[in-house]
């Protein structure tokens, strides 16, 4: 039955909103009958008492008897003492409930009328006894009184003991007709006012689970087709609340989905063509010796053209494993102090051949001939080769390529690897460290790579809790990254060891 979001907050809030009007009429009904009675229940519990105690007082054991004789007669004039009105009488019984008097029915002299045949009030267990500190009984009632009045009244009577015998009983009690009105006049404005509530409740509900309802519907529908593999679903954004910051970042999650699809189709097509090219290339090379096609000459020659493209293939998976490796969390890192910038220095040196190669203007800048940091060294190894071979792969013939260390801090380190080659769009900036991105999308440049090596740096570095990032300047582009500062490591008392 309630299987919607809408139907379960629409049935809670109802309820709510039931329960607490309901319990707000009983507090206000609760209010309005005890604020009245008490007052009530004070001037009936003396107008009783007094009759009580006059019969009493005289000493009456027949007051049946006492009400016939002149005497008894003269004893109602303490009823007008009493200052009673139409809404407040008295009734004097027997022991068994015959009506002695009444002031029900008065004369003209507003006195009460004696004798004759008044009715009966039926005394049972719908009086309850109430004792007072003083030991005075009351018989207490609340409703009507069959055979007397049908009006829903308030009832004290106090029972007329003299001799310690019980000769009757002495009744005061007063009509509920008003406080009935006011309280059914407080029930309908309850009731009415709930309704009207409920009404722009349920109005506001509407709208805002409306508004809760609508974004997770289109989630839902967005989702279904992220599953089959359409991302390109998006949730309009309204207002700011936190249902707008869901849309927001699912938004998010979709467009990171749609550019993981785009790389991934791309490192489908580079991967393919990158393992295709060598592979045809030596099944070509080596169809053609063992055929004969290739002069036994020209073997050695060709040999070394399969062993570069073997080399490369190697290099393919090597990134490949890596990038498993690292997302899987199986690559451990362990710490240590080094020297970077001899470890730099050295690297230079192994690159010596491709800067040659492209007579390049290089600069090494250290703030120090030592700098000792505190990472895994492998690791830092592969973050600079792979940023030097990058920037080597894209300068420009005759260019600048620059490394520089410099401190940042007391405990951080930064290092920055300069080229003044192709200049990089504000788009590929951020988005360089992606996996499987490319900039050289023509491959005019980068003929080998599949996009990985900048997202190992990435991840690498991250791993060590430090920054990486690129900056786009006039005349090229420099990355960097932070690692922490290490303390020199001693071999014996007087040589340093990288």
């Amino acid at each position: 039955m309630f299987k919607s979001s809408f139907s379960k907050y629409l049935t809670a809030l109802v309820v709510i909103i039931l329960v607490g009007f309901l319990m707000l009429s009983g507090i206000i009904i609760s209010i309005i009958r005890t604020h009245t009675n008490e007052d009530k229940e004070q001037k009936l519990e003396l107008a009783s008492a007094l009759v009580s105690d006059h019969f009493e007082n005289a000493g009456v054991e027949n007051l049946e008897a006492y009400l016939s004789t002149d005497i008894g007669a003269s004893a109602v004039t303490l009823f007008p003492l009493l200052n009673l009105d139409y809404d407040f009488n008295i009734l004097i019984t027997s022991t068994d409930g015959k009506v002695l008097l009444s002031t029900f029915d008065r004369t003209e002299d507003n006195l009460p009328e004696i004798g004759g045949d008044l009715g009966v009030l039926k005394i049972d267990k719908s009086f309850e006894t109430e004792t007072k500190d003083d030991g005075t009984s009351y018989l207490v009632r609340m409703g009507p009184l069959p055979g007397i009045t049908d009006q829903n009244s308030l009832i004290y009577g106090t029972p007329v003991m003299t001799k310690g015998v019980n000769r009757g009983y002495v009744f005061a009690l007063t009509s509920l007709a008003t406080e009935d009105t006011l309280i059914r006049i407080t029930r309908q404005a309850v009731i009415n006012g709930s309704i009207w509530v409920m009404m722009a409740a349920l109005v506001a509900a509407y709208f805002i689970t409306d508004r809760i309802v609508h974004p997770l519907k289109s989630m839902t529908i967005a989702s279904k087709k992220f599953a089959k593999g359409d991302f390109t679903e998006r949730i309009v954004v309204n207002g700011s609340d936190e249902v707008a910051e869901l849309a927001i970042a699912f938004n998010n999650m979709a467009e990171s989905l749609d550019n993981l699809e785009k790389m991934r189709n791309t490192f489908l097509a580079s991967i393919s063509h990158d393992l295709r090219t060598p592979m045809t290339t030596i099944s070509g090379f080596i169809d053609g010796i063992t055929s004969g096609a290739i002069p036994p000459e020209k073997h050695n020659h060709y040999l070394g053209v399969i062993q570069s493209e073997v080399h490369r293939l190697s290099r393919l998976v090597s990134q490949l494993l890596d990038v498993s490796r690292l997302d899987s969390g199986d690559r451990k890192f362990t710490p240590e102090s080094f020297n970077i910038a001899e470890l730099t220095r050295l690297l230079l040196v192994s690159l010596e051949q491709k800067i040659n190669a492209k007579h390049l203007d290089t600069e090494f800048i250290s703030d120090e001939d030592d700098v000792y940091a505190y990472a895994d060294k492998d690791a830092i190894h592969q973050v600079l080769y792979n940023l030097c071979h990058n920037a080597l792969k894209f300068s420009n013939d005759g260019g600048r390529f620059i490394i520089k260390i410099s401190k940042k801090s007391d405990k951080k380190i930064i290092v920055s690897v300069y080229d003044d080659g192709q200049k990089m769009s504000e788009e590929d900036a951020q988005r360089i460290f992606d996996r499987f991105y490319k900039t050289d999308k023509s491959r005019g440049l980068d003929k080998d790579g599949v996009g990985l090596g900048l997202y190992i740096c990435k991840t690498i570095i991250e791993a060590h809790n430090e920054e990486i990032g690129v900056k786009v300047l006039d005349d090229g582009c420099e990355f960097w990254f932070t690692v922490a500062v290490g303390e020199p490591v001693r071999r014996n008392s007087s040589e340093l060891i990288i």
